[in-house]
């Protein structure tokens, strides 16, 4: 019965994966965008992390993560006759790659990490059920790929410590690799390794020569990994001796960056209570008041590596939900369902995850996708597209478009201080001597927003106007929530009735006072 559901849950995230949801923009901009902008020469944009003069992203997990599959798409469409590789394509392989790594890597650590039968029964389906496995984890996000190191950190422990007759050469080695691509993935990684690795220490001095190829591979792969990222931040053409006189470390400056509360502050300070009582149960769900009931000798490897990685990210003032990904398998892999009222707690379970799976892996800002591979297409010429109450929408999915056209991201700004923006790029009023302009200006914005209902006026006075080009049904703002202005009640009403994402065609009003 229990494989029947677990096969039935992959096909529910294979679903997931082929949906358009944009969790974060980070999904983009520090993975893909970056790559693809080498591997296929798109016009892309680089965030600030690696535009910085001490940049604190490592392209090295990217490359390997992204950059080989890349190529390998790119051999083979030009093996087959193609010019180019749509970027629409690549967005689409690189999903059903994270599928795959989920379906693959994380759901065979588990059942690695997880050794009673009846305990496995009971955490495959588990983690495969869970809204966070269905979205997250077939996201591109950072915070996916040090789930999958994690997961797997703590299988090769376990083979390294229960391997009482060799030094477990081959299984240290990979960890050795491991642990480097997690922390130049992301600087969290050793949190979660801190309790579990403490079970190494006995072997270790049983077998030496596990740690010395622990530390060889380690050293190896730090070296490979300083020279891939001084290679790709050092201008003009790599010289090897820039690794001496000029290296970039990227976990360092990381990590200077992060200790400074100002920083921080950029970002959003929470308090330290965040990760524990708000993020791990929208995470967790119903399976987060199970953690109350959990004896001693539940304290497995997995739930020690999530309650270390939980409690110093804690230590942290910034706390996003997404950090703590990697906690989640673990947690769900260590707990035992109620003796009591269990079909009550199954169906809260299962719609929890059915209205978190569809609020976040189809609605969340899924136009932003779609949106941008339908101006991609488009015939029209267009020389400005302004982005509005979204997220950064991804300019490496405009195919080249972005070579002409001029993306805007006024995100947040002030419904007054955004007209005056679009109106400024607006060509003007034709005349005898002034003939008309054939390039068009796009707005993207929700429908939600009803700041734009005037401009739709045909009879509107206020100096622009607006047509629907093509709109996107399956999105939801919820950046845009005025419940101090509004009510909780119109606000959601607003949100939700007139959910979707729409392009807008911008023209001057030339018959208007406000010209």
């Amino acid at each position: 019965m229990w494989r029947r559901t677990y096969f039935l849950l992959i096909l529910v995230r294979i679903y997931f994966a082929l949906s358009s949801s944009y969790l974060h923009p980070d999904e983009n901009f520090q993975g893909p965008e970056v790559i693809a902008g080498r591997v296929f020469s798109y016009p892309v944009h680089q965030t600030w992390e690696f535009t910085s003069a001490h940049p604190i992203r490592s392209t090295f997990p990217l490359w390997l993560a992204y950059g080989s599959p890349m190529y390998l798409l790119r051999w083979l469409w030009e093996g087959f006759g193609y010019d180019e590789v749509s970027p629409s394509v690549v967005y689409w392989t690189l999903r059903v790659l994270m599928l795959t790594l989920s379906i693959v890597l994380e759901d065979w650590a588990i059942q690695e990490l997880v050794q009673s039968p009846r305990a496995r029964r009971v955490a495959v389906p588990l983690i495969a059920s869970s809204y966070v496995t269905w979205t997250f984890q077939t996201h591109t996000f950072s915070n996916s790929l040090e789930t999958l190191l994690v997961s797997w950190s703590l299988v090769l422990i376990r083979r390294i410590v229960e391997d009482k007759k060799r030094s477990g050469v081959l299984a240290s080695s990979i960890l050795g690799f491991l642990v480097v691509v997690g922390v130049f993935n992301r600087i969290t990684f050793p949190a979660f390794l801190l309790l579990p690795s403490f079970s190494l220490l006995p072997h270790f001095q049983r077998k030496p020569f596990s740690l010395i190829f622990i530390s060889l591979f380690a050293l190896f792969s730090t070296f490979i990994a300083i020279s891939i990222d001084t290679a790709f931040y050092t201008p003009g053409d790599f010289i090897f001796s820039s690794l001496f006189h000029h290296p970039v470390i990227t976990p360092l400056n990381n990590f200077l960056y992060n200790s400074n509360p100002t920083n921080l502050a950029q970002h959003g300070i929470h308090p330290f209570y965040q990760h524990i009582l708000i993020n791990l149960p929208q995470l967790l769900g119903p399976a987060f008041p199970l953690l109350f009931f959990l004896r001693r000798t539940h304290l497995s490897p997995a739930l020690l590596s999530a309650i270390s990685g939980t409690v110093l990210l804690s230590l942290f003032p910034h706390q996003e939900a997404r950090f703590l990904i990697p906690a989640i398998p673990l947690v769900l892999s260590s707990i035992r369902l109620p003796k009591q009222q269990t079909r009550t707690w199954i169906s809260a379970w299962v719609i929890f995850n059915i209205a978190m799976g569809m609020l976040m892996g189809v609605y969340h800002q899924g136009g932003i996708v779609p949106v941008q591979m339908h101006i991609a297409k488009t015939n029209e010429t267009v020389s400005h597209a302004f982005w509005w109450k979204t997220y950064s929408p991804p300019i490496w999915l405009l195919n080249g478009k972005n070579e002409e056209l001029v993306t805007r991201d006024l995100m947040g700004m002030k419904g007054e201080e955004m007209v005056e923006e679009v109106k400024s790029v607006l060509p003007p009023c034709p005349t005898s001597k002034l003939p008309a302009v054939n390039k068009s200006v796009y707005m993207v914005a929700p429908r939600s927003a009803y700041f734009l209902n005037t401009y739709k006026d045909p009879e509107s006075q206020e100096g622009m106007r607006l047509e629907e080009v093509w709109s996107y049904s399956k999105h939801l703002n919820l950046d845009d929530m005025d419940f101090a202005d509004d009510g909780v009640w119109k606000t959601l009403g607003r949100i939700v009735g007139d959910r979707g994402l729409v392009i807008w065609r911008v023209t001057r009003d030339c018959w208007s006072k406000g010209k």
